[in-house]
């Protein structure tokens, strides 16, 4: 899945137990991931299909929809079929944790658990998944950006791009379908030493679509209203 600086990520707590929601929410915060809160997977999956996030944290029992129905619908559908899921649950037995992981579930932990033990997790789960997007050549819809060459093409076509639009897309792309706030963007793109305005960001934004425009690849790149910035796999 995604890659951030620091391993730290956009996390979504899906726990219709408040207290634990809490604690749990508190200590992600604290380690630098940004997190977002559901109470039932209807919720969850509403969150999901507007921004999906890097890692879910999917409580097994939920009132209406379970935390397994919920990871089996993930699962089988493309928008999210390859978003990390560690499953929450106070089942210990083998033969759940197997429907668990069976289901598709990345990893599993044994409720009550220490926040170390929480953290260590998450931690391994993105470090797996990390390999599979640093990568040199990402390509979306007819739209290939090689990172080696510094090139990008759209529909075969050389796109000339300048450094700061290059390494715009390439975050944006290497992260399909996930929004990103203007001031996640500085962070990632320019750097969270470097102090620029907000809409600095929407200078740049307005730059790559032009220079896509001429293949269509423009519509890729898509403004979410009042959150910020999502590049779309598309249809």
């Amino acid at each position: 899945m995604a890659t951030h600086v620091g391993m730290t990520a956009q996390i979504l707590v899906v726990e219709d137990e408040l207290s634990i929601q809490e604690l749990i929410a508190v200590n992600l915060v604290r380690a630098g991931h940004s997190v977002r809160r559901a109470v039932d997977a209807e919720t969850a999956q509403d969150m999901i299909n507007t921004a999906l996030p890097d890692l879910i944290l999917l409580d097994w029992m939920l009132p209406g929809i379970s935390g397994i129905d919920l990871a089996r619908r993930l699962r089988s559908n493309s928008h999210s079929r390859d978003v990390s899921i560690i499953m929450l649950t106070a089942r210990s037995e083998e033969r759940d944790k197997i429907i668990g992981l069976e289901t598709g579930a990345d990893d599993f932990i044994t409720k009550p658990f220490s926040p170390r033990e929480l953290l260590a997790r998450i931690a391994a789960v993105l470090r797996r998944r990390r390999p599979h997007t640093v990568t040199d050549v990402i390509e979306v819809n007819g739209l290939r950006l090689d990172s080696s060459t510094h090139r990008v093409t759209a529909l075969g076509t050389e796109v000339t791009l300048g450094p700061t639009e290059f390494r715009l897309l390439r975050f944006l792309m290497a992260h399909a379908e996930q929004v990103h706030s203007r001031s996640q963007l500085l962070n990632q793109v320019w750097g969270g030493h470097v102090f620029v305005e907000d809409r600095t960001v929407d200078v740049h934004i307005r730059r790559l679509r032009v220079a896509l425009e001429a293949s269509h690849c423009d519509t890729l790149i898509q403004t979410v209203r009042g959150s910020g910035y999502r590049f779309s796999r598309g249809v």
